[in-house]
């Protein structure tokens, strides 16, 4: 499952365990392409905690995090930030990336 955040709940989410945030934007067609994969990543993953954040609706998180194009992924452990991804990769690099944190 893939959680929807917010500024209210974005440092919860991230606290503890391996997670990784989507920052997108619904106008974004590339954020549209990268979706279904992160999707199967979330479904094949129950160890990853998978999140959205909608830039325009939080753009003091976009912004605390240096997110300059979208989609951005941000890939967190225990709530620090371990790494990043900006546009569309294939999924063997984000499971890479989420395999490196396990």
């Amino acid at each position: 499952m893939i959680k929807e955040l917010d500024a209210k709940n974005f440092a919860g989410f991230i606290g503890s365990g391996i997670s990784m945030v989507d920052f997108w934007a619904d106008w974004c067609g590339p954020c549209r392409m990268i979706a279904p994969v992160i999707q199967e990543l979330a479904n094949e993953n129950n160890d990853v905690a998978f999140g959205k954040l909608n830039v325009d609706d939080c753009p003091e998180l976009a912004g605390k995090f240096d997110v300059m194009g979208i989609p951005t992924l941000l890939f967190f452990k225990d709530g620090e930030l371990q790494d990043t991804i900006v546009g569309v990769v294939s999924k063997g690099i984000i499971q890479r990336k989420l395999d490196a944190l396990k």
